[in-house]
């Protein structure tokens, strides 16, 4: 991302010298005036205004932005990183008005669709057969693994516990070229499925009866409304390590701790949900 430096400027008032804490971003002549209150997630959120960078700190904002003159809106985005390995763009379209325009960037909107990424971690073998067990994975089970990096989670669940079948989805090509490779050299070409997609836009996902996830507090709200309407009662979801929010609180959860492998001495919780019948 190109950095461009906001100068902060300073004005007169009433014959008094103050110091101004908004940044100005100026647009094309004749472009309309924004003065916008934005309210952040987290006080290190990166703001952009039109593509360029806006200095600031804090959870909440004033900036005064122009727009271009054949608009009448600006186009902010706030960007951040609630965990070491999740990035998250949100957009807002901002119309020019009178007065000051408050953006709450704290929660998603169902119109302007946030952009998240998540890196690869791989999970610890010890925390994938956990999971596989709260699950209580067997043969009449066909588990997903949405985000699944490099496939660990469903193979195991196929070569160990026995699952009748398993899907991977993530939403890197490489990473998946891995997994079939993994699945082959395993002998669960036939009875595993890899493919690259965006885990929000399965349009199988009633066919599973388990899903395994590591993706992040925000990825799974988005998930969870998904989770409940597609699946089937009976259907069960584990996380490794995060959430669903305080309207959706886990049925169980454990406390594993690696031995071995890339982390020896990690420790976390697993949590598992059971879908409900739908009222």
């Amino acid at each position: 991302m190109r950095r461009t430096s906001i100068l902060v400027g300073s004005v007169l008032l009433l014959g008094a010298l103050l110091v101004v804490s908004t940044d100005r971003l100026h647009g094309e002549p004749g472009g309309k005036t924004v003065k916008m209150k934005l309210l952040l997630p987290q006080g290190d959120a990166t703001v952009t205004v039109d593509g360029k960078e806006v200095k600031g700190e804090g959870e909440e904002r004033t900036i005064t932005a122009t727009t271009a003159k054949d608009k009448d809106y600006v186009s902010v985005v706030a960007y951040w990183e609630p965990n070491n390995y999740t990035y998250i763009w949100r957009p807002r379209k901002v119309t020019a008005k009178d007065g000051e325009v408050t953006v709450d960037f704290r929660k998603p909107s169902d119109k302007e669709k946030d952009d998240i990424k998540v890196r690869f971690v791989p999970t610890p073998q010890e925390f994938v057969d956990a999971m596989c067990k709260l699950a209580k994975v067997g043969p009449d089970d066909i588990v997903y693994d949405l985000g699944c990096g490099d496939g660990r989670l469903v193979i195991t669940a196929v070569k160990k516990f026995g699952a009748k079948r398993g899907v991977g989805v993530d939403i890197d090509a490489d990473l998946i070229k891995k997994c079939k490779e993994a699945a082959k050299e395993a002998k669960l070409d036939k009875t595993v499925e890899f493919r690259v997609g965006d885990v929000l836009k399965i349009d199988d996902l009633k066919d599973a009866t388990v899903v395994l996830l590591y993706m992040g507090d925000d990825i799974n709200a988005r998930l969870k409304p998904i989770l409940k309407s597609t699946l089937k009662e009976g259907s069960r979801v584990v996380s490794h390590r995060f959430l669903m929010g305080d309207d959706w609180p886990p049925d169980r959860s454990e406390r594993v701790k690696a031995t071995m492998g890339e982390f020896p001495g990690y420790e976390n919780e697993i949590h598992l949900w059971t879908i409900k019948k739908q009222k």
